[in-house]
């Protein structure tokens, strides 16, 4: 499975992708893609933030609402994917913001 490695606007590595779920770099099982687009939705179903420029997860503000996405089957551990290193900072795109953890997402 390709891993698709995920940083801040400040090029800290903050999550990765495997399929259509994102982890922690822990391996936590932290979100989803349930729309088959860049869209990100926490395991609770709530908007997590949208992946920009292939490598880059932001959070939207003012994203609408999509419903609700439903809950996928418990996709389990990924094993750990390596430390991709640091990416370099990038501008954030107008009316986004980086992704805020919180303890209930991670």
């Amino acid at each position: 499975m390709i891993v698709q490695n995920l940083f801040d606007s400040s090029g800290n590595w903050i999550a990765f992708r495997a399929g259509s779920h994102v982890y922690s770099p822990d391996g936590d099982w932290i979100g989803w893609l349930p729309w088959n687009d860049d869209d990100v939705v926490d395991t609770h179903g709530r908007y997590l933030g949208t992946i920009f420029y292939g490598n880059r997860l932001y959070h939207v503000l003012g994203k609408p609402y999509r419903g609700y996405p439903g809950y996928p089957v418990y996709p389990g551990y990924p094993g750990y994917p390596g430390y991709p290193g640091y990416a370099g900072y990038s501008p954030l795109p107008p009316g986004t913001r980086d992704v805020a953890f919180s303890t209930s997402t991670r």
